[in-house]
């Protein structure tokens, strides 16, 4: 999740801060947008939702001007300050939680030497000029105070305690760090940056309740305009008012929240399904009457007349039904009683991060790990998994044990292709065999065709999805399998996991999610050493 905040320099276009206009895009012969038109307005919270891979985060870096539009107009308001929380975290190594907190004020001590410049030269300046100086070095002073310059270091300590990033330690290094602490000390670096537009893909990710909880406060109260990426419904529910739906290409706004939104846009479809119904009835007839009659000559004028009307005629077309994924699970043998054992397993990389743990997982368990990003869930998974050593105790793996693993993510700078991906899993595949596997996880032959490292987050997930329900297992462990998802991939993967008839244990922030799928749920705060 990278962070970036800076000011546009354009001319005022009113109310609106931002204005896109005929925007079109896409990769290679894949269109994103075709002639896209949108306006932000001041104080709208927007909700950007729309299937993986229709566009919601190229749409935010090409507004954001990390990415060329292929055709379109982008037009920020003067002086807009723009905060962006992205779905790739780049933290440098050796930057403490402290520096980069600061960091936010950047631009604050950046003004601070502007102000100072304009002072040295005010000795020889004219009277006109000095009475321009005055006004400007007044209004910097104004923008330092407004953005709290004089309180960094207050801000900074108020801040991190809100986030339970004092507890991790503001000198601890970013680069060490779970994707969830990452992803709070950026969320603090917004909040610190006081943008006047918060640009959020998929904030909750790696958040776990309680700041999810503190995050929908923050953003109820937020005075200033924001755009929101999440496939979170009750998150993306609580905090907006503006629905920005990204379909076959297309950008449409609804009023309201996505309950709202999914009403409004049935009877749309509906609608249109009906008036296409009724134009194709009537080509028909016009095509058969032409037909008909165009050889005779007492009837000639009249065919002619009614093919000039099937030519003139805007046909409606619906748009291509989008492929719903399907997930069933292929199943292995059934294992022995227990899943696994631990006898005095404390979990740890450096230092531990649990107490000696003795737990044990029957088969047919299906089993949620919740608590607060940092204290181990992840570690505790791999540890399990013989991944990593445990500092202290022992894990007893049971028999006849088929694990399948899905891990949060992959690595970004893979050069594969989704059929290569699937064809390295599963060699004795046919090509037939490797695509009709992809097709049902809900990706298109465009997504099959790409390199994994240009597809959305959810579509890499279904990739990986892909490669776990295609292997005989007995144990699935899931280390936040609803990220990136959407709607409806989210919903068939929870209907395929409860049609599972093995054992599951996964971590999961969503309580949506696993809330009548899991039949226990093991709170991780409650082992942990952590403060968090």
């Amino acid at each position: 999740m990278c962070v970036s905040t800076h000011i546009k320099e354009r001319k005022n276009i009113g109310m609106s801060i931002l204005n896109v206009e005929d925007l079109s895009h896409g990769f290679g012969d894949r269109a994103i947008f075709n002639h896209v038109s949108f306006r932000l307005l001041k104080g709208e919270h927007i909700g950007l939702i729309g299937a993986n891979g229709e566009g919601k985060s190229t749409f935010m870096n090409i507004i954001t001007g990390k990415l060329q539009p292929d055709e379109g107009r982008i037009e920020w308001a003067k002086n807009v300050r723009i905060g962006y929380l992205d779905q790739h975290t780049v933290l440098e190594k050796g930057m403490s939680i402290r520096q980069v907190l600061t960091s936010a004020f950047d631009f604050l001590l950046e003004m601070e030497e502007d102000l100072n410049r304009i002072y040295d030269k005010m000795g020889e300046a004219s009277p006109e000029e000095l009475e321009a100086m005055m006004e400007e070095a007044g209004t910097i002073q104004d923008l330092l105070t407004v953005h709290d310059f004089y309180m960094i270091d207050a801000k900074v300590n108020e801040v991190a305690r809100a986030l339970g990033l004092t507890d991790i330690g503001l000198d601890k290094d970013v680069t060490e760090l779970s994707g969830g602490q990452r992803t709070k000390v950026l969320l603090g670096k917004l909040l610190l940056e006081k943008p006047d537009i918060l640009l959020l893909d998929e904030p909750t990710n790696y958040l776990d309740a309680e700041h999810i909880e503190w995050l929908k406060r923050y953003l109820n109260e937020y005075e200033n305009a924001f755009i929101l990426i999440s496939h979170d419904i009750p998150f993306l529910n609580s905090v907006i008012n503006l629905i920005y739906h990204m379909d076959n290409q297309e950008l449409n706004r609804y009023v309201g929240d996505y309950d709202k939104f999914q009403e409004v846009y049935a009877m749309k479809k509906a609608q249109l399904e009906a008036a296409y119904n009724r134009q194709q009835k009537e080509i028909a007839d016009l095509k058969d009457f032409v037909a008909r009659n165009k050889a005779r000559v007492s009837t000639r004028n009249m065919a002619m007349s009614r093919q000039n009307k099937l030519d003139k005629m805007d046909v409606i077309e619906l748009a291509a039904e989008k492929p719903k994924p399907e997930f069933l699970f292929k199943e292995a043998r059934t294992p022995g009683r227990y899943i696994f054992q631990t006898s005095g397993l404390v979990i740890g990389y450096d230092e531990p991060l649990s107490s000696p743990l003795n737990l044990e997982m029957e088969r047919g368990s299906k089993i949620a790990l919740t608590g607060a990003n940092g204290i181990g869930k992840t570690t505790l998974l791999k540890s399990i998994l013989g991944l990593i050593k445990p500092l202290s105790g022992t894990v007893t793996q049971g028999d006849y044990l088929e694990i399948g693993y899905f891990e949060q993510e992959m690595p970004q700078n893979i050069q594969t292709t989704c059929i290569e991906e699937i064809w390295n899993e599963f060699p004795g595949f046919s090509q037939y065999e490797v695509r009709s596997a992809l097709a049902k996880c809900g990706l298109t032959t465009k997504h099959i065709e790409s390199k994994v490292k240009v597809l959305s987050g959810g579509e890499q997930a279904k990739v990986r999805l892909c490669k776990l329900i295609n292997r005989e297992t007995n144990v699935l462990l899931l280390d936040e399998p609803t990220n990136h998802l959407d709607v409806d991939a989210k919903d068939e993967l929870k209907r395929a996991l409860k049609a599972y008839k093995g054992s599951i244990l996964m971590v999961c922030h969503e309580p949506e999610f696993y809330e009548g799928l899991v039949n226990d749920i093991w709170d991780c705060a409650k082992w942990t050493t952590r403060l968090i």
